[in-house]
């Protein structure tokens, strides 16, 4: 048997594997060898609580270590320290502090509070958060699924981000799998296959992004089939993401696909209109920039399909706007739109007669009144909303939409734009009236 010291560097170069450069530096740097005898190695640490610290949350994980090697010996962490009775208060308030230690590879931004919650995603999230309170016995694993730029890193991210400050001690791993495939064959190249296995069975919790790669390659199917078993049997939680629901991956084995389905699948839809208006305004709110309300409701309205796309044209408008020392119009978001936005992205233009049959058919109109010389408050609000979302959910000008709405001049449309804005921050019915009313244009287009 190797000497105690040479055995506890062997213990706490795999555990560096595991966890986080703080959390050595934490916990396991102050940890000294001291002596080794009848089967048990001694390990001094500075006080009770990194007794009591690292008894509870990395005993299990040595005794793994030490099994292909040293299966009957224990180590045991001690102190010779007498503490003053006001002292492990300042300790266990360097364990609040490691809360704040997260893996290099999260992304603090994408936390559950800057998460926008929609009809599209609330069951996603809902299952995401309910997991960071009892990770490995609450919906395990759980497997979300949805298209690109929909939130499934973010939420992956701020499960990871959460877990973390609520059990600072959890090993966590977050990668994509492409990561694990080449970690797997470098692991493998250099003959260290036994360190691979430590390193990703020996995890509280195991979060992979975009699993749907590992199809059609069967030796790295075969190696996390068996780390998906062991992680499952220890009650660790294994949370995965994927572009479509694990019956669509054909190309995955079905052992894999079944494994996939033990716990809970949740999808994620493209946001509907109101959410992709609450996405924008916690954008625009985040980075401090200022978007007139036609704006945001035409790119909220014409960018339906991806989040990244949504959240990066008001930034490249923010930034045009900036740069060029010129005010955010319609006009102008919708000619600089054309140059970052692909065809794809924007919804087809609605016709200007979709709009007006929409519009009748809820205040009860018909057509000739909004193209008529009526006056009354009960024709001209429905008309001003007809124009408003001429505006924003068509590419006419508003020359051509006066001319529409029996040949009122372009100042009109302009005018009745600006009423219908000013009413909708300040008349939260009105907002919900007026979008309920755009998603009745869309699906009549």
């Amino acid at each position: 048997m190797d000497n105690f010291e040479t055995i506890w560097k062997k213990i706490v170069n795999n555990l560096r594997l595991e966890i986080t450069d703080e959390t050595y530096k934490l916990w396991l740097e102050p940890a000294v060898p001291v002596s080794m005898e009848n089967d048990k190695l001694r390990v001094k640490v500075p006080n009770k609580f990194f007794v009591r610290w690292l008894s509870e949350h990395y005993c299990e994980r040595i005794d793994n270590i030490l099994k292909s090697s040293d299966p009957c010996l224990k180590v045991e962490f001690y102190t010779d320290k007498v503490e003053s009775k006001s002292e492990p208060d300042a300790v266990e308030a360097r364990e609040l502090n490691e809360t704040l230690f997260l893996p290099k590879k999260f992304v603090s931004k994408y936390s559950f509070d800057n998460f926008v919650v929609g009809q599209s995603n609330h069951f996603a999230h809902a299952a995401s958060l309910a997991i960071t309170k009892n990770p490995g016995n609450t919906y395990n694993p759980l497997f979300l699924y949805g298209g690109v730029g929909l939130g499934k890193t973010h939420l992956l991210n701020a499960i990871g981000i959460d877990v973390k400050k609520h059990f600072p001690a959890f090993n966590i791993i977050y990668v994509t799998s492409e990561k694990f495939t080449n970690d797997l064959i470098e692991y493998l190249k250099n003959n260290r296959i036994a360190e691979f296995r430590i390193k990703y069975r020996n995890v509280d919790l195991l979060l992979i992004d975009d699993i749907q790669f590992l199809t059609g390659k069967e030796m790295i199917q075969q190696e996390f089939f068996h780390t998906f078993n062991t992680l499952y049997d220890r009650r660790k939680q294994i949370v995965l993401s994927s572009d479509s629901s694990p019956k669509d991956m054909g190309a995955l084995e079905e052992r894999l696909r079944s494994r996939f389905q033990w716990g809970v699948v949740a999808d994620i839809q493209p946001p509907d209109l109101e959410t992709r208006v609450a996405i924008i305004k916690k954008k625009i709110e985040a980075e401090k920039i200022s978007i007139p309300d036609d704006v945001l409701y035409y790119i909220a309205s014409n960018i339906k399909n991806n989040i990244r796309t949504l959240e990066g044209a008001i930034l490249s408008i923010a930034a045009y706007s900036s740069l060029t020392e010129t005010s955010i119009t319609i006009e102008k978001a919708k000619e600089y739109l054309k140059t970052v936005i692909t065809e794809s992205d924007i919804e087809k233009d609605i016709g200007l007669d979709t709009i007006q049959s929409v519009v009748c058919s809820n205040f009860n109109l018909s057509q000739s009144d909004l193209k008529g010389k009526k006056r009354t408050e009960s024709v001209v609000f429905p008309r001003q909303i007809a124009m408003y979302l001429s505006r924003i959910l068509t590419s006419y000008s508003t020359t051509e939409i006066g001319e529409f709405y029996g040949g009122r001049d372009h100042s009109t449309v302009l005018h009745a734009g600006n009423k219908i804005k000013n009413k909708i921050t300040k008349d939260p019915y009105f907002a919900a009236l007026l979008n309920k009313i755009t998603k009745q244009v869309k699906e009549s287009a």
